[in-house]
């Protein structure tokens, strides 16, 4: 038995360090530098679907940023949008792959990582990057993305795509509450102070339906 699990970890680990060159070779050193720990250890847990759910990951984030930078969908989303878009697309593209749960549990595995993130930030004297706030509207997105994927199994992704786009549009995703200057409101759509967010996991962002009016 022990020797079994020795080599599961060796293969595990063998097939980390392999994605980690290839990696390299494709110019995506950063993204694998962000992978978290718990991420990590959801890749030992499922080492023979670990590189599949990475190469998806990394083809999510340049058609995101791809699709941010030249506008090619006409979409006009705003930077929260984005992001909603992200985690959405992200998880209808895995469970094209995968079982819809091991998917959920690589998002809940990414938000942890970023609960960590947080917390090291914090020790470091930064201000820090994420907050629960941000946690509750990803979660739901990721939730929302499955939904989109399980209903639209062996779609292509310019599909999944467009169906992501337009459950923002609906409203069926979330945001985090912004006006048009940039500052955080609370669910009055009062603006937080900035010594109000700083440093603070637990705080007064609202996270509001995708399709909300931002507030002047």
């Amino acid at each position: 038995m022990k020797r079994k699990i020795l080599f599961m970890f060796v293969f595990v680990v063998g097939c980390f360090c392999f994605t980690s060159v290839q990696a390299q070779k494709a110019g995506n050193n950063k993204i694998r530098d962000n992978i978290s720990c718990p991420e990590k250890w959801w890749a030992i847990l499922h080492p023979f679907i670990a590189g599949k759910a990475y190469s998806i990951t990394v083809s999510v984030l340049r058609v995101s940023d791809s699709l941010q930078k030249e506008s090619v969908t006409n979409s006009k989303l705003n930077s929260g949008q984005w992001d909603a878009f992200k985690h959405g697309y992200w998880m209808a593209s895995l469970v094209q792959e995968m079982n819809w749960r091991k998917a959920r549990n690589l998002g809940r595995a990414h938000e942890r990582g970023n609960y960590k993130s947080f917390k090291k930030e914090i020790r470091s004297g930064e201000e820090g990057s994420h907050d629960e706030a941000n946690r509750r509207m990803d979660l739901w997105n990721n939730d929302t993305g499955i939904k989109i994927g399980l209903l639209n199994r062996g779609r292509e992704p310019g599909y999944l795509m467009t169906t992501v786009i337009d459950s923002i549009r609906a409203g069926a995703m979330k945001i985090i509450a912004i006006n048009n200057a940039g500052y955080f409101l609370d669910c009055n759509g009062i603006i937080i102070p900035v010594e109000n967010l700083t440093g603070k996991w637990e705080n007064d962002k609202c996270v509001i339906p995708s399709n909300s009016i931002t507030k002047d």
